[in-house]
């Protein structure tokens, strides 16, 4: 994989994404759509592949909002303790590759660093107990914390505002087209796509954006 030479003398702020960017999204994807589906269909008394259409059905009521990353919005919705049965497969929360040793440059470079997820306050809790990166960031911030997911421009508007952040100045590393896009319509300045967010997955394109498979190009 080809270095990716960056003006880090032009970038005072790194902002970071979790699940799916420092986080395989593996867990995320093998939860949502394979345990909790079969975890429903043996204690409603439905088929899995029901329950998994149920679930996408609900999903995309709320797609683009801070319900949809919300751990007590579908606990309530589905009547259990989301976080509680997340434990059951929490051992499959991983890093992606060189994600430390990125993190580590970051701190070499004098770089600031910020957590910038949509994931709620208890995801980031079970993450932290499973792949502690909190040593490496000046700040970690939920946009439940905010108010508004990272999807709204409003978002943006209250994050630089909050950290001071200047956002032409900031580099923006995440998964999600749409939320790259975002960020680029806001003004960040310097923004990066995850290109393989799921391990298990093979690399995608990630057009208009850069896209980068392996945190050791940034190295």
């Amino acid at each position: 994989m080809p270095k990716l030479n960056l003006p880090w003398d032009s970038i005072e702020c790194v902002l970071l994404d979790m699940d799916g960017t420092l986080l395989d999204l593996h867990f995320d994807n093998y939860f949502w759509l394979d345990y909790l589906p079969g975890y429903l269909a043996e204690h409603h008394g439905k088929s899995k592949d029901q329950c998994k259409l149920e679930l996408e059905e609900l999903s995309n009521q709320v797609a683009g909002t801070l319900d949809w990353y919300c751990l007590d919005y579908w606990s309530e919705q589905l009547s259990i303790d989301i976080p509680k049965i997340k434990l059951n497969v929490s051992d499959k929360i991983a890093f992606r590759p060189n994600t430390l040793e990125f993190l580590r440059s970051l701190s070499e470079r004098q770089k600031r660093v910020i957590l910038a997820t949509n994931a709620h306050p208890k995801t980031l809790d079970l993450k932290l107990m499973r792949a502690d990166f909190s040593r490496y960031f000046d700040h970690m911030s939920s946009s439940h914390d905010i108010g508004f997911p990272k999807e709204n421009q409003e978002y943006w508007r209250l994050l630089t505002k909050e950290f001071g952040l200047n956002a032409k100045k900031c580099l923006f590393i995440d998964d999600s087209l749409q939320v790259l896009q975002a960020a680029s319509d806001f003004g960040i300045g310097h923004i990066l796509a995850i290109e393989q967010p799921d391990m298990t997955k093979n690399p995608r394109n990630c057009p208009p954006f850069t896209g980068i498979q392996n945190f050791s190009q940034l190295i």
